[in-house]
């Protein structure tokens, strides 16, 4: 994270660490990479996306499918991904995924998260920190499908209708909404 300083409001400050709200590592597999050991750039969004989905499963949220009183289906799409590539990771490297940070909207929630290379064992000195990698804004809208058995018939009209608006936007709903605003508020202890 960068600011600007009260004397030069165009200035920025240098970036520094913050302690996520989540952080958990994952190993780097062949199947991640290229033929030369790069991970591939598209795969950066998948330790993301495996990120998010532990860290719901830490909160004891079912992933990202949730189920209402009624029995209709809520999930998240990823509506922006924007994404800074610093370094490379290589295979065979123990990556670290954070979630930085988190702004929950009425009908979306922003995530900030991070990639870090961790120092090696041999060199776990004081002055070594861990190497930034990769950072993304992910913004992931709730939505709730409109398709139901009934409404798929051989009727051209709703036929029409359930493939251009398989499901709408709605609010975060309220369980998950807690959980993410419980868990901000233990970390800002």
């Amino acid at each position: 994270m960068t600011k600007a300083t009260d004397k030069n409001p165009t200035a920025v400050s240098k970036p520094h660490i913050i302690t996520p709200l989540f952080a958990t590592n994952y190993n780097v597999y062949i199947n991640h990479t290229d033929a030369g050991g790069i991970v591939y750039h598209a795969n950066h969004l998948v330790f993301f996306e495996n990120c998010r989905r532990d860290w719901f499963t830490q909160l004891g949220l079912n992933g990202y499918f949730l189920e209402t009183n009624d029995g209709q289906i809520q999930h998240f799409v990823v509506t922006q991904a924007d994404l800074q590539y610093k370094r490379a990771i290589l295979l065979d490297e123990v990556i670290n995924v954070r979630i930085d940070n988190v702004e929950i909207k009425p009908a979306s929630i922003v995530f900030y998260q991070s990639i870090y290379r961790q120092p090696s064992q041999e060199n776990t000195t004081d002055t070594v920190k861990a190497v930034l990698l990769s950072s993304t804004k992910i913004v992931v809208a709730c939505v709730q499908n409109q398709i139901t058995p009934d409404a798929i018939e051989n009727d051209a009209s709703n036929k029409t209708i359930s493939n251009t608006a398989p499901m709408r936007p709605i609010r975060v709903p309220k369980k998950l909404r807690v959980a993410i605003e419980q868990a901000i508020s233990e970390y800002n202890k």
